[in-house]
């Protein structure tokens, strides 16, 4: 795109909210904790609630009764509608999360490696992205937050922050139940009820059952496929609260989900046995199914505030969190046991984190501690029986790793008011980060290890027996200066930097680890050195503006960044050979500099009320998002003739699941009908051409596209029941989300080779996942 037309387009972001007054909108409305009778949207990105025009930090919020409305069904329906945003279910499973913001994140889910992209549930970390994939129930809001993030919050993400934040208790007895039937047998319901037991303690809770049958058919179990079995609850303890000196939160969560393995859809024909593409991309042919697919998810939480005086507050937050998940991945969406990999994921944490809130005519800000002990162990078997079948009968890899990750942070953010329109924000964070990692490789032949059921033989020495730990440490500050022209304008500067520690790459050869002092032997140090991977920082630049315009009927936010990202950590896995044996082996990159800069613009209007009813009739939200992302370094290990030495590949590669473009708008109008009021919706979103890996696929990769939402709401007088009919991607397109790829290439330029050869396995891995297609399901909800 030429830099003439990048500048037309992003001088039309300015026009945006005019341009989407015609009926051509899309996604979700824009929407925060609450609304003051002025209009402003209520958020608590900085610790406490401020309205979305005060604060100097780039967030998007939506309401739960605004997602409910919408029919949202979990938390990847929110990147749609937020700008340079990208959730989905990862590759092969239908609960784990992939998650980036501008251009940062994380794809690969095996422990050693961290999420880029944080998630929090009711402000508690979530450091494991198994069981990530929140569905939407009981929820109050949900709010992401771009950019690093660590002088506000328990652990330090490096892309952003996603907040997913439960309803507070009633302080009447609720009962809500709502159910939901719709095409491809959804079945869903979730009861709510709460009630209090005295003046001063509420307990209440949910229980929701989510189903739905496949979009496709596993050809050889005769399973579904892409379909959803989840059993999930909540439950609630509070003490204290309004009109209290404090409260106490207790709080507790269970999911389990026993939905069918997703298989994916193989791309091209399979070299060996020439079985065809399939005409139905959510059919699979995979034969994997053991261990059967099944996550279970669930933690306690304890949260508790104390106001020691009008500017005083301290607050604790104490959370144990455990989950696991057993994964049959057939890479190669074949009966054969061609490239088969079943997995186990077992996480466990502890946290805790001390704050103390002040809030003192000019001054405002927060000194916070904050611990976490976490555990992930992977456990996975590369099964490549059809490679060697006389040699090595049924050859397979199997990976034990276990990561300890302990972590210790203070940190402290504070804002001062200069004036009445000036203020200035500073903070800092210092963490303490250890690594321990135990792994161990080893190939087995004639049916694989023991702990997935086998009876094999261990094959020759282990590839890796590897202990080791590091420790790293990072200081990392924040500041940003606003000014308000006018009580309903906002304009800012942030500076600050994210850190992500170093790990372990569970998928690293132990055995090739090299003699680099020459003294004849590998030391433990050279091996630790060999099988981890170095932390990664990025400064983070951001002007911007928020305001509220045409009478606060329209609010809108622009910003502007630039993000200066360095040691990039990049997993990766690859074919190669080891002791003479086909193996499935981790290539890390540390992969040198990129560079990120773009716009962002949001606009949440309310465009026309109701006269009698004081209500909104017509309303419209829209955002926009456009990033250039760029790697500017990408030092890697290339082999050619048997002589590998260091090269710099950064033109060929790409930046993963960052499309160029993200857009959406949504235009509702609501109506009075008799007593009761019915609403309509339509949205659209626009994602242009994602890369799914660095090294461009044209297989893989999703070229632009865009999803049509609509529904309709009728809801009764007093709010006692609703009834609403919701259609989702009703253009039914075909997108792929993720996907694996095993093909020869070339190792500089990554182009695969002419014809297509297999680089692991003998029938060639190139295969799909795809999003959800069309969906049209009726709700009802009811109050008592």
């Amino acid at each position: 795109m030429s830099h003439y037309r990048k500048t037309c387009l992003l001088s039309a972001a300015a026009y945006l909210p005019l341009m989407l007054l015609a009926p051509t909108p899309a996604a979700l409305a824009q929407t925060g904790a609450g609304e003051a009778g002025s209009g402003d949207i209520i958020v608590t990105a900085r610790r406490r609630e401020e309205s979305l025009l005060d604060v100097p930090v780039s967030v998007s919020a939506f309401s739960g009764e605004k997602l409910e409305a919408q029919g949202a069904l979990d938390i990847t329906d929110i990147g749609n509608m937020t700008p340079n945003t990208t959730l989905e279910a990862s590759r092969g499973t239908n609960s784990t999360l992939t998650a980036f913001i501008r251009g940062i994140g994380q794809q690969d889910p095996v422990a050693g490696f961290e999420q880029g992209v944080g998630i929090y549930l009711d402000d508690v970390y979530l450091n494991r992205p198994q069981a990530a994939v929140l569905d939407i129930y009981d929820v109050e809001r949900i709010e992401v937050l771009r950019g690093p993030q660590g002088t506000l919050y328990g652990r330090n993400t490096i892309g952003g922050a996603i907040k997913y934040v439960t309803r507070r208790l009633p302080d009447t007895f609720e009962l809500k139940a709502r159910a939901s039937y719709g095409n491809y047998d959804l079945a869903e319901g979730v009861v709510t009820v709460a009630a209090p037991l005295s003046e001063m303690v509420r307990v209440g809770g949910s229980v929701a059952r989510l189903s739905r049958g496949g979009f496709g058919k596993n050809l050889t179990l005769g399973l579904d496929n892409y379909n959803k079995d989840v059993w999930a609850g909540r439950a609630t303890l509070e003490i204290g609260g309004q009109g209290q000196p404090g409260l106490i939160r207790i709080s507790g969560d269970y999911t389990h989900d026993r939905s069918n393995a997703r298989g994916g859809h193989r791309l091209i024909p399979s070299f060996v046995s020439q079985a065809p593409v399939l005409d139905d991309v959510y059919d699979t042919r995979g034969g994997l199914n053991s261990p059967k697919q099944d996550v279970k998810a669930y933690g306690l939480a304890a949260n508790v505030t104390l106001d020691l005086s009008d500017a005083l507050t301290l607050k604790s937050i104490s959370a144990w969190r455990k989950d696991k998940s057993a994964s049959p991945i057939d890479f190669d969406a074949l009966p054969q046991v061609d490239l088969d990999v079943p997995a186990f994921y077992n996480n466990e944490q502890i946290s805790q984190e001390v704050q103390l809130q002040i809030d003192s005519g000019r001054l405002h800000g927060l000194i916070g501690v904050y611990y976490l002990d976490a555990t992930a162990q992977t456990q996975f078997d590369t099964r490549l029986y059809t490679t060697l079948p006389t040699l090595l009968p049924q050859l397979s890899s199997f990976t034990d790793a276990d990561i300890q990750t302990k972590t210790a942070a203070v940190f402290a953010d504070f804002s001062y008011d200069l004036t009445d329109r000036l203020s200035l924000s500073v903070g800092g964070r210092y963490t303490w980060d250890k690594r321990t990692g135990s792994i161990l490789r080893q190939s087995y032949i004639l049916g694989g290890p023991p702990v997935f059921g086998g009876s094999g033989i261990a094959y020759g020495p282990a590839d890796t027996d590897f202990d080791g730990s590091r420790k790293y440490k990072k200081f990392t500050p924040r500041a940003s200066l606003s000014f308000k022209p006018g009580r309903d304008h906002t304009l800012y500067a942030s500076y600050s930097q994210g850190f992500k520690g170093g790990g372990f790459d569970p998928r690293a050869i132990g055995a090739n680890a090299p003699d680099v002092n020459g003294d004849g032997s590998v030391s433990v140090q050279e091996r630790t050195d060999f099988i981890a991977f170095a932390p990664e920082t990025v400064d983070s630049y951001e002007i911007g503006y928020k305001g509220a315009l045409l009478d606060r009927r329209l609010n809108i936010g622009l910003a502007l960044f630039r993000m200066d990202y360095k040691d990039v950590q990049i997993p990766g896995s690859a074919g190669c050979i080891v002791s003479g044996r086909p193996n499935f082996c981790g290539v890390v990159t540390n992969a040198g500099k990129a560079r990120f800069q773009g716009v962002e613009f949001e606009a949440n209007g309310r465009l026309a009320r109701d006269m009698a009813t004081a209500g909104d009739m017509l309303t419209l939200s829209a955002s926009l998002g456009y990033i250039d992302a760029k790697y500017k370094e990408y030092i890697t290990n290339v082999t050619i003739g048997g002589v590998s030495s260091p090269v710099d590949v950064a033109r060929y590669r790409k930046v993963q699941n960052t499309p160029e473009w993200t857009m959406s708008g949504s235009l509702g109008y609501s109506a009075p009908v008799g007593d009761g009021r019915v609403a309509l919706n339509t949205g659209l979103s626009y994602r242009s051409k994602t890369y799914q890996f660095e090294i461009p696929n044209p297989y893989l990769d999703q070229k632009g596209y865009a999803l049509w939402d609509a529904s309709i709401v009728y809801t009764a007088p007093s709010d006692r029941w609703t009834l609403g009919v919701y259609g989702k991607n009703l253009a039914n397109k075909r997108y792929k989300t993720s996907g694996y790829t095993f093909l020869a290439a070339d190792p500089v330029t990554g182009a695969l080779t002419q014809p297509l050869t297999s680089a692991l396995g003998t029938e060639g891995t190139l295969t799909a996942y795809y999003g959800n297609p069309r969906q049209v399901f009726a709700t009802l909800g009811v109050k008592f």
